[in-house]
């Protein structure tokens, strides 16, 4: 196994939040990328003892002011030469206005050379109709819009940014066509959407604008594992820098503005679609060996856990630090994904079927939507609805 990085150099300032124990949010996002070759510098928004998928913790939340002094002493140093900004989870209206605002500065300090800075922004505010974020957030999220070159919406999400329900194929894809030609966003990717092509299988569906900012929809569909996990969103987001900065560096798309590829190439082709293919190769691979490990241990436990049935809670407690994602243990497989599934076009011969909800158990009614049905890349499902697993996005409904 080769310990070359896969990437040009890369220097990344990722502002997410961070837990003390576990891999979630920058957590997790900085190890994927550092394992991966990028300089990482990790900006938290808040201080937590443990995810919340514990549904228990400890810490703090950064103030915006907080937010804008950490960046503010990078800049006195001159040390925010990045070419990545990496964005999650923010706690409230004024801190999301912060990241916005270290985004509008770093993208016209790298405006004089075209390529040279790329912002993927993550836009957390809920889950299948229901924000757990105030309202006030939504506004301040689509107005940044036009600033992000990539974001990566669940489906209630990209409703909320594109003003449109999604409910069928499609009006996906006329939600997909909106934020490019409303909002001028080139790339887009919307994670956990089930299709009625099949049962077994979730989709993620992404797309490249055109120079006219019309879409180019591709999409991947992914196999279930039937296990919660938490982190998983925050290590896609964290691969899609690395696949797609390697994705645009074999296309020679370096110095090419939001690296858009030419409208000759077609949605299958695409950057962001070669990336996606990596990305989804390498999780399936660890979230794979999370459960079996994970299963290995709680049938290790079992006389134990059979003991504690009067505590649910303890019980509930063990489950989930039994399901805390093997990342460290994995390095080799976010190096060498095995890419065993291929993005497909999206077109409009998919018809009128109805996106449609599985159903299935899952954990704390914040977690946000995965990458897979019954928790492939993170989920977890309540009452037949999909949720997004990551920590960051767990907190809002909680924050009043």
């Amino acid at each position: 196994m080769s310990s070359k990085p896969v990437v040009p150099e890369t220097r990344v300032l990722a502002i997410a939040s961070h837990v003390v124990y576990g891999y979630v949010g920058n957590t997790m996002a900085a190890l994927v990328m550092q394992t991966l070759g990028c300089d990482v510098a990790a900006l938290n928004t808040v201080q937590f003892s443990n995810h919340t998928g514990y549904k228990q913790f400890k810490g703090t939340k950064a103030s915006a002011q907080e937010i804008r002094d950490l960046y503010d002493g990078l800049k006195q140093s001159y040390l925010t030469d990045f070419n990545v900004l990496l964005t999650g989870y923010a706690p409230g209206a004024e801190a999301v206005d912060a990241i916005g605002s270290i985004a509008r500065d770093l993208k016209l300090k790298g405006s004089m050379k075209a390529g040279s800075f790329f912002w993927i922004l993550d836009p957390v505010m809920g889950d299948q109709g229901k924000l757990y974020v105030n309202e006030d957030v939504v506004p301040v999220y689509r107005n940044m819009l036009r600033d992000a070159d990539l974001i990566l919406p669940n489906q209630f999400e990209a409703e909320l940014l594109s003003e449109t329900k999604i409910t069928s194929l499609s009006t996906l894809k006329a939600a997909i066509t909106k934020l490019h030609s409303t909002h001028r966003i080139p790339h887009i990717i919307i994670t956990s959407v089930h299709l009625p092509s099949t049962s077994t299988e979730m989709s993620i569906i992404g797309s490249t604008a055109t120079s006219s900012f019309s879409p180019r929809i591709f999409k991947i569909d992914v196999p279930a594992i039937d296990c919660f996990f938490s982190g998983t969103g925050d290590m896609f987001a964290a691969l899609t820098v690395v696949r797609l900065r390697e994705a645009i560096t074999q296309a020679n798309l370096n110095n090419t503005k939001s690296w858009v590829s030419p409208d000759e190439v077609e949605a299958v082709d695409l950057p962001l679609a070669k990336a996606a293919e990596k990305v989804l190769g390498s999780m399936h691979t660890v979230l794979s060996k999370t459960k079996e490990a994970r299963d290995r241990e709680l049938e290790a436990m079992s006389g134990r856990m059979e003991q504690e049935k009067d505590s649910e809670k303890r019980v509930r407690l063990r489950q989930t630090k039994a399901a805390e994602v093997r990342v460290v243990r994995c390095l080799g497989d976010l190096r060498e994904p095995k890419c065993d599934w291929k993005a497909e076009a999206f077109g409009e011969d998919e018809g009128e079927g109805a996106i449609v909800h599985t159903n299935g158990t899952g954990n704390d009614a914040g977690e946000r939507e995965g990458l897979g049905m019954q928790h492939l890349a993170g989920q977890g499902q309540e009452n037949g609805h999909i949720k997004k697993d990551s920590v960051d996005s767990t907190l809002p409904h909680r924050r009043a």
